[in-house]
């Protein structure tokens, strides 16, 4: 059989200023038609450089030095070689969209915000097909169907930023597939989605490559998504190739000493007490002695006032309702239950889990929490230091002091560092805002924080853009620490990041718990992240929380349906553990409506929380049934 893409000894290096950087270093593979070929790798290794080479999307500093790219699509008169070709030149900007599409990582910024999702799918079959507005109009809302969009003619004129993650990142496959091209790039499809909204496109991505009979190159970092979807498995390090081969022969009997690493990093399920993920790099922490010597310590006896934070009956409803430009079509009044009637506990020095999908609610309840948002009903208690404080009723200045107890940690490591400062000036600001220290205090406290997270002190001058993902990540665990808060709320801290970087920063989260006597509100969406951190887990859905277990009762037992559904649908690193994507893709899992008896929720029909036991407890309306089915 011809190979539809044929990859041969690929040199790529960046001519920039500083030099010249090796970006890929003789990377030779192959993709057969209708086939399914997992590029693997972390941050940097040079998958999406040969994405962008294969696509003729390099940037100017790129330069192809030696090596070819052989594309045989049965629909093109010969084989080419991509890489002779002139990237600005008719022939390649009909392959590109036309025979070969992409699909990038985050679907926000790769689609226009100023344009309806109908103008942008509808633009690649005008200009490959040559086809009128009315006919592109009914092509795009035949292929929004196909990648199911529920209400496929309404989509047609909505923007962007009113669709979720999915259904953002189904536009961009829409866009990818509506010339039916014969070879798919899907650069990092689902790695900011949850994991159900990841199952249901990996789901839809194989059932358009059968209907359509498109060969995929999947570029990941995620090893469970590879033995799900891969035939074949191509490992890269820093721009080379360490490994190929069979997808179910390279998990078996994993050969070069990276791709155990790799292995290694994934967080799993049933691990064993103790046991700790093993990163490719671990970092090395160190200091944390002015940290323990300026803080406060707890005063005997002052647990005895109550738990660290109690959350009772938080409710919040944002109205939807407008006049501007953009709710020009929208009925008027109504609105959206984000967060209904919620209620928990957090006792000192516990790691709780918030587990949930997207739009659940969870960071609508950290917002209120931190004081950022005010709910419409119910109350948040803080023991402060055997004092219990109403946190909603704070005002003025001593807002700004429980501020100081209670600090966060945001999803997105770039976005919320100032790129205009550099590291000691983002670390040392929350100091300089409170007034804590002089100069050299703080310039001293700075480097400590700096050495507590792993990062080198020679790294204060320089600004957000020279560091990784993970290294950012980093520097905002700095200045959450800077304070030396009772309470971090980590808001998926590492859902961006590599599973290599997510185990350096896990463990460090976990290492900084005991060091300086942390407590965490952790909330992500991967439950298999939150088994490894959490002492207690809570799972949320459509903003209540249906079921509350310590760690091992929940995965020992999961009761509620929407905990089974989650966790189902993490992907294991393992070819037999697939997950049921049929199962999955139907996306049902997270409709109160669909969940059987007694746990549905529908009408005036409001379940309660059931006590089954140990502090294991589940929204449901009768006990019997939740009893037998526990058993």
């Amino acid at each position: 059989m011809t190979d539809l893409l044929n990859v041969r000894d690929l040199h790529i290096e960046f001519r920039v200023a500083e030099g010249v950087i090796r970006a890929v270093r003789g990377i030779s593979f192959r993709v057969k038609p209708g086939g399914t070929v997992a590029l693997v790798g972390e941050s940097g290794s040079g998958k999406s450089v040969v994405a962008q080479a294969i696509m003729g999307i390099l940037p100017r500093p790129a330069h192809i030095t030696r090596g070819e790219i052989l594309f045989a699509d049965p629909r093109l008169p010969k084989t080419i070689d991509i890489t002779k070709l002139n990237p600005e030149s008719g022939k390649m900007r009909a392959i590109r969209g036309g025979n070969i599409s992409i699909i990038f990582q985050e679907p926000m910024t790769s689609l226009s915000p100023l344009h309806t999702v109908g103008d942008q799918v509808g633009e690649a079959v005008i200009l490959h097909r040559g086809v009128s507005k009315a006919e592109a109009r009914g092509l795009t809302s035949e292929m929004l169907r196909l990648v199911g969009f529920p209400e496929p003619v309404r989509a047609l004129d909505t923007y962007p930023f009113e669709l979720s993650g999915g259904l953002r990142q189904r536009a961009m496959i829409a866009m990818a597939l509506i010339c039916r091209p014969s070879l798919l790039i899907a650069d990092e499809p689902t790695t900011a989605l949850d994991v159900t909204i990841q199952a249901q496109i990996l789901k839809l991505i194989r059932d358009l490559q059968g209907e359509l009979g498109m060969a995929v190159l999947m570029i990941t970092h995620d090893l469970g998504v590879v033995a799900n979807v891969a035939e074949e498995v191509v490992v890269m390090y820093r721009g080379e190739v360490m490994e190929s081969g069979e997808m179910r022969d390279i998990f078996a009997d994993p050969r070069h000493p990276y791709l155990k690493a790799l292995l290694r990093a994934v967080p799993r399920f049933h691990m064993e007490p103790g046991e700790r993920l093993v990163p490719i790099r671990e970092i090395k922490s160190a200091g944390g002695k002015m940290l323990e010597a300026t803080k406060e310590p707890w005063p005997a006896g002052a647990d005895a006032a109550g738990p660290l934070l109690s959350v009772t009956g938080i409710t919040k409803r944002f109205d939807t309702s407008g006049t501007g430009w953009f709710n020009r079509n929208r009925s008027s009044g109504g609105g959206v239950l984000a967060v209904d009637d919620v209620s928990f506990e957090i006792k000192r020095g516990e790691c709780v889990g918030l587990v949930g999908e997207s739009g659940c609610g969870k960071t609508t309840l950290s917002k209120i929490l931190m004081r950022a948002l005010r709910p419409d009903t119910g109350t948040v208690l803080y023991n402060d230091r055997g004092k219990i404080v109403d946190v909603l009723g704070l005002e003025n200045d001593d807002l700004v002091a429980f501020r100081r107890k209670l600090q966060f940690i945001f999803q997105d490591p770039f976005g919320s560092l100032n790129p205009r400062m550099t590291v000691f000036d983002i670390v040392s600001e929350p100091l300089v805002i409170h007034g804590i220290g002089d100069e050299e205090h703080r310039r001293q406290l700075v480097k400590e924080l700096m050495s507590l997270v792993g990062l080198d002190v020679r790294y204060l001058k320089r600004y957000p853009h020279s560091f990784s993902g993970g290294q950012r990540q980093r520097i905002g665990i700095a200045r959450a620490l800077a304070l030396r808060p009772d309470l971090l709320i980590c808001d998926e801290p590492v859902s961006a990041l590599d599973v290599s970087i997510q185990a350096q920063i896990l463990n460090l989260l976990k290492d900084l718990k005991e060091k300086l006597g942390l407590t965490y509100l952790f909330i992500s969406h991967n439950l298999a992240v939150v088994d490894y951190i959490a002492d207690r887990i809570m799972v949320m859905c459509k903003g209540r929380i249906v079921e509350v277990a310590p760690r091992a009762a929940l995965f020992r037992n999961p009761v509620h349906p929407y905990t089974r559904a989650l966790l189902s649908a993490v992907p294991d690193p393992d070819p037999d553990s697939r997950l049921d994507l049929a199962l999955l893709g139907e996306g049902r899992a997270s409709d109160p409506r669909s969940w059987p008896e007694p746990f549905t929720i529908d009408g005036d029909n409001h379940p309660g929380m059931i006590d089954l036991g140990d502090g294991h407890l589940v929204r449901a309306t009768a006990r019997p049934a939740l009893l037998e089915m526990a058993s």
